[in-house]
């Protein structure tokens, strides 16, 4: 951010930085009380506004409990959602409500995982009191609540906190002058860190970030983020074999918090990427940008290659899926690759649901 602007941000940062330590005084204290939920509550979360990988951990976890037979629900708030109030995304059974209606990272774990039921509400012990109501016949062994680090209305039995190794959380400044929902001092708070998005050549400033982490005395788990199959999604263009990512010369495209892990993804892959247009983080998509992208990719002779998160946006969306699916037209999975800890995430996940 420029200077000018940051100096104009600073108070503000300054009272919401202020304003975070009074509520989470008034926790701390007892003050404010978590609701506990009937049913066991993982919480994942993070204290910087996203690119930290939270989503495909998401998915980790909830593939993890149903790899050893318990049933999860996943509880969102629904990000850019056009949808009031709770909605039932999933019951386990068939999703329910396009990603327009869930949102795109809310309907992508759906879609991903079929058996775990999926609601999203504004209000998540309201969320949280509609799923236990309603499946109370068959209630979920446990809750993963997405993105709720912050939210604290909600008493959890294991808080997961991610920090990106790839940002400099050392030097993060508060919203809105940075990114930090809250002091990096406050991940103390978790039960457990991940530390994710761990690079090969990041190799100084990721022990300078575990050197602080470590302070915390709070267990640390070490991920990276990994590509995974590439999905082709072009209804009049789909091979009877996907082509190998080093065959393509492709127009990337994207609507993340940090792009550059996109593209980044793509040249290991070695995709030949000729042309990139980046868009902010959630950021909806016109028809008519969409249609400008075609255009460009057709001309240049290109296919059109996006993010899963933002295949799912437009999923909700058919008029926009229209006009990049007249092309060939792929997206790139990617996946949490826990190389070190993995165990202990494991035994702490597993004492979350009685499971030794």
């Amino acid at each position: 951010m420029p200077e000018p602007f940051s100096i104009l941000l600073k108070p503000f940062a300054i009272l919401f930085r202020s304003s975070v330590q009074v509520r989470n005084t008034l926790f701390e204290r007892k003050i404010f009380k978590g609701w506990k939920s009937p049913v066991p509550v993982v919480s994942i979360g993070n204290i910087s506004a996203g690119g930290t990988g939270k989503t495909p951990l998401v998915d980790w976890v909830v593939k993890y409990y149903l790899s050893i037979g318990c049933k999860p629900a996943i509880v969102s708030r629904g990000y850019r959602r056009e949808s009031k109030g709770v909605q039932l995304v999933s019951d386990g059974q068939r999703v329910l409500i396009s990603s327009s209606q869930s949102g795109d990272e809310t309907a992508m774990l759906a879609w991903n995982n079929p058996d775990a039921i999926v609601v999203v509400g504004e209000k998540r012990k309201e969320a949280v009191s509609f799923l236990t109501q309603y499946f109370a016949k068959r209630l979920p062994a446990v809750i993963i609540l997405d993105d709720a680090f912050q939210h604290r209305q909600i008493a959890r039995d294991l808080d997961i906190a991610l920090v990106n190794a790839s940002e400099p959380v050392l030097k993060a400044k508060m919203i809105p002058e940075g990114r930090m929902r809250e002091p990096l001092k406050n991940i103390a708070r978790a039960d457990i860190i991940l530390l994710n998005k761990i690079g090969k050549d990041d190799r100084e400033k990721t022990d300078l970030i575990l050197k602080k982490l470590e302070k915390t005395g709070r267990p640390i788990v070490k991920a990276r983020i990994k590509t995974g199959e590439l999905v082709c999604v072009s209804g009049d263009f789909i091979p009877t074999e996907i082509p190998s990512p080093k065959e393509l010369r492709v127009l990337a495209f994207a609507g993340i918090a940090f792009p550059e892990s996109f593209l980044e993804s793509l040249q290991s892959e070695g995709v030949h990427v000729v042309s990139r247009h980046f868009f902010r983080d959630h950021e909806p998509y016109t028809q008519k940008r969409l249609q400008a992208l075609r255009n460009e990719a057709a001309e240049k002779g290109l296919s059109l290659i996006t993010t899963e998160k933002d295949y799912f946006r437009m999923l909700g969306r058919p008029e926009l899926l229209s006009i990049i699916t007249a092309l060939p037209c792929y997206y790139l999975k990617i996946e949490t690759d826990i190389f070190e800890g993995k165990e202990t995430l494991h035994e702490m996940l597993r004492a979350v649901v009685g499971k030794k």
